[in-house]
């Protein structure tokens, strides 16, 4: 990373600025993560859209539900593709549709038990990965690095309600 700086420095300093330089390292810092999130989903039978979605339904809580809509929203995804992966998931088992006695027109989207045990061995497995990614980091510089990329996220708008 540092090389690839120098030489556009050296070739173009005009464009060598910091942004650049953040745009890299932040690529470079997902591209390492995004790595080990993958090696430890393999073998689970899920893509990290799927995961993302059990994920979401797990952390909201007992009963491990949300309207679509509102997963959509916490799993950052569309509701096309939310819809899409729902599919997926409902026929392995995974999770199931359950009208709302509220709102005929609106349904939940509950984990099953399967759905349960799968996400908490996944998150287990990714949660694993991910210390084993950072454990060379010292943990001050892991805060100090969290708390700077909150307030970057902030400054772009970053400002969505508190999800599950």
């Amino acid at each position: 990373m540092d090389a690839m700086l120098a030489a556009w420095r050296a070739e173009r300093p005009e464009i060598a600025t910091l942004t650049l330089e953040l745009t890299k390292r932040i690529g470079r810092l997902h591209a390492f993560v995004a790595e080990a999130s993958q090696r430890a989903l393999e073998g689970f039978g899920v893509t990290y859209a799927e995961f993302d979605v059990l994920a979401t339904l797990r952390r909201s809580g007992r009963p491990y539900r949300l309207k679509p809509s509102r997963l959509a929203e916490s799993s950052m995804l569309t509701t096309g593709g939310t819809s899409n992966i729902l599919q997926r998931l409902g026929a392995a088992g995974l999770v199931r549709r359950e009208p709302d006695p509220d709102d005929r027109r609106s349904s939940w989207v509950c984990l099953t038990p399967e759905g349960l045990e799968l996400t908490d061995r996944i998150v287990a497995a990714t949660g694993g990965a991910h210390e084993a990614l950072f454990e060379r980091v010292p943990e001050e510089t892991g805060r100090a690095l969290a708390d700077l990329m909150r307030d970057a996220l902030l400054a772009f708008g970053d400002d969505a309600p508190n999800t599950p």
